[in-house]
């Protein structure tokens, strides 16, 4: 039998005990969101931080500074047009309701695990996932399309956009805790706050109020399918620049809300457009098919999306910022 030394030991032990601790840590913790908005997320600072460089750099280069405010109104989710609601949870996670922080069901897929069951007992099933797990590098790109309202809201507030395996772990980790911390519809409505759709413009409220030009409430199913088709690239497709990329993305939302069976891919599938800034599109633009298919929704949503709340009752200090 090995004896190891006992200096070896106590590091080992170390470096596992700074790892647990560098796993939950996370201020401030998430029971805090229950009645307090962030007042910056470490991916606002994230942003804040590359603009100043940009900004720098342009001062460097005797081009002048130019400065990009910040966007960012959070508002109850009673004050978020039910629109935007299913448009994300159709574009982004269709089982948030179901699931508790991790979708394993969407995981399995992008692994290429296709049957809805497993069980450990079963020979053919470990058998089928260690095929697939040998397959995980080459489908990374699903695996981040797998990623939960949850789990995008954890690195929102928490994290970084990194692809480093262990950062993934940790977000994991984190939303699993904000999942036992706060109610669903509280991890909406912070997560519909502090969404990046656009540069620096965070949340449906501020976007609605630039693209739009009137509050969340007051969202269309057009225009909140617009919103959701952004993600996951806002900074590159979103209604003021390349609107072919949102379009594409936003037929596929929908089309899954009027009941058809269609995949969403995690990009629009329709590789790099022109760097060309043109208008956000109208109904008259689009192809003859599209367009018939979507004047149906639209006169029906008309003035439906704006009118009423959601039903979710707005918190009395909702108004609070973090620290």
């Amino acid at each position: 039998m090995i004896r190891w030394p006992a200096y070896l030991l106590r590091g080992v032990a170390g470096l596992a005990g700074a790892f647990v601790l560098w796993l939950f840590a996370a201020w401030p913790p998430p029971v805090w969101y229950r009645t307090h908005w962030p007042a910056e997320t470490a991916f606002q600072e994230m942003r804040r931080g590359e603009a100043q460089g940009r900004r720098s750099a342009k001062s460097l280069g005797r081009r002048g500074a130019e400065t990009q405010a910040r966007l960012y109104h959070p508002v109850p989710l009673d004050s978020i047009a039910p629109s935007m609601v299913d448009a994300v949870m159709a574009g982004e996670d269709q089982r948030f309701r179901d699931h508790h922080g991790i979708d394993w069901v969407s995981l399995r897929h992008a692994l290429g695990y296709d049957r809805d069951d497993f069980h450990w007992a079963s020979a053919r099933d470990r058998r089928d996932l260690a095929r697939a797990l040998s397959h995980a590098w080459a489908r990374r790109d699903q695996l981040r399309g797998a990623s939960t309202i949850t789990q995008q809201l954890a690195k929102n507030l928490y994290l970084s956009p990194s692809r480093n395996p262990l950062r993934k772990v940790k977000e994991a980790v984190t939303a699993w805790r904000l999942e036992a911390a706060l109610d669903k519809d509280r991890i909406m409505e912070l997560y519909l706050n502090t969404v990046e759709l656009g540069p620096e413009v965070w949340g449906a409220e501020a976007a609605s109020e630039l693209y739009f030009h009137h509050p969340a409430r007051r969202l269309t199913l057009f225009e909140s399918t617009e919103l959701a088709g952004e993600l996951p690239f806002p900074l590159r497709s979103n209604p003021g620049y390349r609107p072919a990329r949102m379009l594409h993305r936003q037929q596929l939302i929908l089309a899954h809300l009027r009941g058809e069976s269609v995949v969403i891919p995690p990009d629009s599938g329709l590789g790099d457009v022109p760097d060309t800034i043109v208008p956000a599109p109208t109904i008259d633009s689009l192809p003859p098919v599209q367009a018939e298919s979507l004047v149906p929704l639209l006169q029906n949503d008309s003035g439906k999306a704006g009118q009423g709340d959601s039903g979710v009752a707005g918190r009395p200090d909702s108004g609070t910022t973090g620290p």
